[in-house]
This record gives structure tokens, C-alpha cells and sequence, in this order.
């Protein structure tokens, strides 16, 4: 079963990487059973990807059934592997984020954390909000591009 996050929370975080998650987020995540989590860099963006532990073990056995012997899946694993980090939530409601994951991404003190279905993304404020502002002309175009052949009542 598809778990669904949703929402987008503004946050701060302090001078040693922590965010105090909004407790409608924290709610989701104890409604769902959501306690241990994976982040990651982003492969498209300049964020970081927070994965439930049960969806990341869902994508990491797609993963694992890649040849190991195909150089291309191998410089892609590596890749997305690098600077992935177990995080959980602490009893106070913070999120740890690693110092060379704040760096790889940019984050200063204001983040956004945004839902993207099953995961979360985390982004510096001024890059998502300035991503948002870029994209918006494109939307409509990428909103027919993605969803315009979607048959949705093929369930």
C-alpha cells in the first residue's frame, strides 16, 4: 500500500543542521508508522530526498536486481549511493541533517520540506522558491506532458 505524505512546511534550522518538524508532518509520520527515515541528494535538483525506511528497502531491492557487471549501473549506483544517511526523528521532533548533506544542498536557515508522494524533499528557501518561480511558466506545458495521456480509469 502506496503511504502518501502531503503538504509544504517552512522550517528553520539551526547552526548544527537540525529542523524542528512542524507537528502536522510529525502527525503523518506517526499515523503512518513512519520512524526511521533515508536522506539523500537529490538526482535532479539541488535538495535532498527524505525517504520512510520501508520505501527506500522497496526501492532498494528494484536496485539490487541491476547487473553489477554493466559499468552504466554501476557509476549509477555509486552515484545515487553517495551521502545516503539513516536519520530518524529525535523524542524532541528534530531532524539531524548531516553536515556534508546541509552543504551538498545549499541549505542555509530557512527550509522548506516539501511533499513529493511517498517522500519528502528538502530544500534551501530561496532555491525552491526561485525553482517554483522559473518553472511556473512551464507548467502547463510539463502538467500536459506527464498527465495529459494518463487513462485514469485504468485501475
Amino acid at each position: 500500500m502506496l503511504q502518501i505524505l502531503n503538504g509544504t512546511y517552512y522550517c528553520k534550522m539551526d547552526s548544527k543542521g537540525r529542523i524542528m518538524l512542524p507537528s502536522g508532518l510529525r502527525k503523518q509520520f506517526e499515523d503512518l508508522g513512519m520512524k526511521d527515515f533515508v536522506l539523500k541528494r537529490a538526482v535532479f535538483h539541488n535538495n535532498l530526498e527524505m525517504h520512510p525506511e520501508n520505501e527506500w528497502d522497496k526501492l532498494m531491492t528494484k536496485l539490487n536486481k541491476l547487473n553489477r557487471f554493466n559499468k552504466k549501473n554501476i557509476n549509477f549506483l555509486t552515484r545515487f549511493l553517495a551521502g545516503v544517511r539513516n536519520v530518524n526523528i529525535d523524542s524532541t521532533g528534530r531532524l539531524q541533517i548531516p553536515k556534508d548533506l546541509v552543504n551538498i544542498a545549499g541549505l542555509q536557515k530557512e527550509v522548506v520540506i516539501a511533499s513529493a508522494i511517498n517522500i519528502l524533499q528538502i530544500w534551501d528557501k530561496d532555491t525552491y522558491e526561485a525553482f517554483l518561480k522559473e518553472s511556473s511558466e512551464d507548467f502547463s506545458e510539463l502538467a500536459e506532458d506527464v498527465m495529459g495521456n494518463i487513462d485514469f480509469d485504468d485501475e
